[in-house]
């Protein structure tokens, strides 16, 4: 069986890590994600998403995200049911967030390119567990065809490497 998730959307409400009785760090929160469709002259309309994170992603989205900022998480989806305070069952279907990606934002004054601090410190941090990060970097975000330049026999000079 395979259960895989991945959605872009923007953090809806302001962030709160908690800790379980035990110590682990939980974050709950919500995404809204945009449909690729829209009627004419209708409002873009957006679809709600709940989502868990535990341990250190909990406290690595937290640290580094806040409401509206874009946000990629990855994970399965869960099922589970809960009695309310009326004794009411609910059913609720969750994201299990197994990884959070920073995404960025266009730039505002144009020009193409996106934002390097898209609203969190610089440098990024490095993600969790994942590996040293060999793509160029530049100090203001943006690229230009000198970054990928190649030294191999037979480039064509476009500045692509590919």
């Amino acid at each position: 069986m395979y259960n895989k998730v991945i959605m872009l959307g923007r953090i809806v409400q302001d962030l709160e890590l908690k800790t379980t009785p035990t110590g682990v760090s939980v974050l709950s929160f919500r995404i809204a994600v945009d449909r690729r469709f829209q009627n004419k002259g209708e409002d873009r309309k957006a679809d709600f998403f709940d989502c868990v994170a535990w341990r250190q992603e909990a406290e690595f989205i937290s640290r580094y995200w806040t409401k509206g900022r874009p946000i990629l998480v990855e994970g399965e989806l869960q099922n589970r049911s809960y009695v309310d305070k009326n004794g009411n069952t609910r059913y609720i279907t969750e994201i299990i967030v197994d990884r959070a990606t920073f995404t960025g934002d266009k730039k505002p004054e144009g020009g193409g390119g996106y934002r390097s601090d898209a609203g969190f410190p610089e440098p990024p941090p490095e993600h969790p567990g994942s590996g040293t990060n060999s793509a160029p970097t530049s100090s203001n975000g943006d690229f230009t065809s000198s970054d990928f330049k190649s030294d191999k026999p037979g480039d064509d000079g476009d500045g692509y490497p590919f």
